[in-house]
């Protein structure tokens, strides 16, 4: 594996034929926050993020990127509910005669 290519390297190739051609433009930081996604979406862990984008800390990571990793809604409602509701008819045990 090669050094990581620097902006200065990069800047030119960016907007590539390609990019032309879509009528995109391919900034450094688009492309970084889509590579983020992609791989938030394939199940990647904070962690390992944090790693491949060289962020300082996971709460850095966490901070931009939160939003993104499933389950961010508030489960905590959903779970009490279940709780304090009432059994359900198949767990409720018989009373005696």
């Amino acid at each position: 594996m090669g050094l990581p290519l620097t902006y200065r390297q990069w800047e030119p190739l960016r907007q590539t034929a390609a990019a032309k051609t879509a009528k995109v433009e391919a900034t450094a930081h688009a492309l970084r926050h889509f590579y983020a996604s992609a791989l938030i979406a394939g199940g990647v862990s904070v962690k390992q993020v944090q790693v491949v984008l060289g962020h300082a800390s996971a709460v850095v990571t966490l901070r931009t990127y939160a939003h993104l990793w499933p389950g961010g809604g508030d489960p905590t409602r959903a779970i009490i509910d279940a709780v304090l509701s009432p059994p359900k008819e198949s767990v409720r045990t018989e009373t005696a005669p």
